[in-house]
């Protein structure tokens, strides 16, 4: 299996070369020439992997599809560390909670950091560490959160060897117990770097890192953003283990609805979807901050500025600026790379949007590909929370509120069940669910009092030759790749 850059890079590489490098030379994203093809047997095996083996062998079979230069007893190896019950709270690892008639809520948010990013982060840890130590190197991570991703990735890289985690973050704009999770780690390798701006600041200071090939090169500079493949084809795993629990046979569908920022996380569902799986439709769930509804609704994809991202209470979606909706168009457009460049690389630069309504394959979006979308406010989110209180007993966070909003005006054939994934647990929001139920929501006693640990926090303005000197002056000069 080989990979390509979604902005027409000649070159084709392989899992692991990618899983180190993050952006393409082009600045584009990868993917893979193709998507493998799971057909009814297939599928039935898989099925049987996650009810009889459980799902680190259900991970294993889909990841041995994208991944060729890793030895097979060495992946399965690596997923039955990831994937264990001590990690993630319990076997099943995600198992589904049903709602009401048609919605049902997948669990995603078992492991050390309370957040789904640590489904892909986890076993990113693991993939790094055997493979830098295969090669005998050293890896800078540079990465970008809104709230999870950084916790996330810190705790799966603590500790770890040949890995140095450098983390950007909205500096006020994290809630604190995120905040917390992240600064109060006194680790080694983890640099936490508060940003004076907002989200998509921290996003374009890694994105303008990672495409000067000069520092890169010299200072190791890897990610473990979604716009590494290697986190989203994880991510594409937890697709097919909510379709399996929630049918009986593969002539079923499914629709799932997932709280987006990034995209990253629905992309992965695409990627299953254009794998086989029989998925219905994808629903996007946004809050304020609605580019993505905006897109699929009217086909215009619209930049904000700092100014124009509103601050909301589900604040891991505080994004206007998409980073993996690259992947999706490059197929919406039949990958196209120079249509592809000219949109994300010219067009967005000059004018921050661009305009597909026109382009007859923009109603593929729907028709072809099943997405669909909607945005959920502060007012639907307090509402949604004290409902499937009352109603269900379930308290959910702010970002899977926002997805139970959309989901319940999305939801079609009653006999076609739809999957929300959850995304955090509540205690990350917990000013919010006082607000919508007058009370706390339960804390894992292993949190108890993290806000007011030590922190260990560096302040630098929106600014990446800043970040750069930061790493300049980190970095022993031992590491540093000679020009």
């Amino acid at each position: 299996m080989l990979y390509l850059s979604t902005r027409g890079h000649p070159d084709r590489k392989h899992f692991c070369d990618i899983l180190l490098e993050g952006l393409a030379p082009d600045g584009g994203l990868y993917l893979p020439e193709h998507y493998p093809q799971i057909d009814d047997a297939a599928l039935t095996r898989l099925r049987t992997a996650y009810h009889e083996q459980g799902y680190a062998e259900l991970a294993f079979q889909i990841l041995s599809l994208y991944i060729d230069d890793i030895p097979a007893a060495d992946l399965k190896r690596l997923c039955e560390k990831t994937y264990t019950a001590e990690v993630f709270g319990t076997g099943e690892i995600v198992p589904l909670r049903h709602l009401e008639d048609g919605l049902w809520l997948e669990a995603l948010s078992n492991g050390p950091t309370l957040a789904f990013k640590d489904m892909a982060m986890q076993l990113l840890g693991h993939l790094f560490e055997y493979e830098l130590g295969r090669r005998g190197e050293q890896l800078n991570i540079l990465g970008a959160t809104s709230g999870d991703t950084g916790s996330a990735a810190e705790y799966a890289m603590k500790g770890k060897a040949g890995v140095r985690v450098f983390m950007t973050s909205p500096s006020g704009r994290m809630s604190p117990f995120q905040q917390a999770q992240m600064f109060s780690l006194q680790d080694e390798n983890i640099h936490n770097i508060a940003i004076a701006g907002v989200f998509d600041d921290c996003q374009d200071i890694v994105k303008a890192v990672s495409n000067d090939l000069e520092f890169k090169r010299r200072y190791k500079i890897g990610t473990v953003n979604s716009i590494n493949w290697a986190r989203l084809l994880a991510q594409v795993v937890y697709y097919f283990a909510g379709y399996v629990q929630a049918t009986e046979t593969n002539d079923q569908k499914v629709s799932f609805t997932v709280p987006s920022g990034n995209f990253g996380n629905v992309c992965a569902g695409h990627v299953a979807r254009m794998m086989g799986l029989p998925i219905d439709r994808l629903v996007v769930a946004t809050n304020e901050n609605d580019v993505l509804d905006e897109f699929f609704r009217t086909g215009v994809y619209r930049v904000r500025g700092s100014a124009d991202t509103h601050e909301t209470s589900s604040p891991s979606m505080d994004i206007s600026k998409a980073s993996n909706f690259e992947r999706f168009v490059f197929d919406l457009l039949g990958r196209d790379a120079a249509r592809t460049q000219a949109l994300f690389g010219d067009a967005l630069a000059k004018d921050g949007r661009f305009d597909l309504s026109g382009d007859p394959r923009f109603a593929e979006a729907a028709t072809r590909y099943g997405f669909a979308s909607g945005k959920s406010t502060h007012a639907d989110r307090l509402a949604t929370i004290k409902d499937n209180f009352t109603r269900h007993g379930v308290t959910i966070d702010t970002h899977t509120a926002d997805g139970v909003k959309v989901a319940l005006q999305q939801r079609g054939d009653p006999a076609v069940p739809m999957i929300v994934l959850e995304t955090a647990l509540p205690i990350k929001f917990a000013d919010t669910i006082v607000e919508a139920l007058g009370h706390a929501p339960e804390r894992p006693a292993k949190f108890e009092g993290i806000e007011s640990l030590p922190k260990r926090v560096h302040v630098l303005p929106a600014d990446a030759e800043a970040v750069k000197a930061y790493i300049r002056r980190t970095v022993p000069a031992s590491e540093v790749q000679a020009h």
